[in-house]
């Protein structure tokens, strides 16, 4: 099984605090509100996203990368014909893992992301009330980097330390949305996070 490599391993361990991840850079994104009174944070949901789809790295006029401008209400939607396609999209992410490891937060993992949609995990609805949404800079038809998984192998520790109900609950949006999505896809390993995170226990 693949194991941390020597630079990860070495990397000091990430932290939340008050809902923010240490090893993120902050970036507010609107699309947001509060949780339900009264439910505990108490799953993970992977995602992939790339915009345009199946296109890493691209950003616009302003340098901003485009899934970042998605989930800020900042996409210029005249900018590439797929945008027409989800013009008006109003929606976010606690984190964004791109494909060099770097990590963006957009919402306080203690606030509601609108990551998932309509959903539905173990019979409870509406995911979005319980659980931390993670998008990865990727698409259902390629392999994601080694380094996506080990970052996100550090950030799914640090959720489940800081949010101890989270554990064992780790899933995917086309687990929760069967039938309407299908990310992170067939080539998201499971075992290969799933040795990872047990590596930092």
């Amino acid at each position: 099984m693949p194991t941390l490599s020597n630079a990860t391993s070495s990397t000091p361990p990430m932290t939340i605090k008050d809902g923010v991840l240490s090893a993120a850079t902050w970036l507010t994104s609107p699309n947001y509100n509060s949780r339900p009174q009264d439910v505990n944070v108490d799953a993970i949901i992977i995602h992939n996203i790339s915009l345009p789809p199946n296109e890493f790295g691209v950003c616009d006029s302003n340098d901003l990368h485009y899934v970042k401008a998605l989930f800020t209400n900042q996409l210029d939607w005249d900018a590439h014909p797929y945008f027409q396609t989800i013009k008006g999209a109003e929606v976010s992410a606690h984190l964004f893992i791109e494909r060099d490891g770097a990590i963006t937060q957009f919402v306080n993992f203690n606030e509601r992301a609108w990551h998932a949609g309509r959903s539905s995990y173990l019979g409870r609805p509406e995911c979005n009330d319980y659980s931390i949404g993670i998008e990865l800079e990727g698409s259902d038809f390629m392999p994601f980097t080694s380094v996506q998984y080990e970052t996100l192998a550090m950030v799914v520790a640090a959720v489940y330390n800081a949010y101890p109900k989270t554990q064992r609950h780790l899933t995917g949006h086309s687990d929760i949305a069967p039938g309407r999505k299908t990310d992170p896809g067939d080539y998201f390993e499971w075992a290969r996070l799933r040795h990872l995170v047990a590596e930092l226990s």
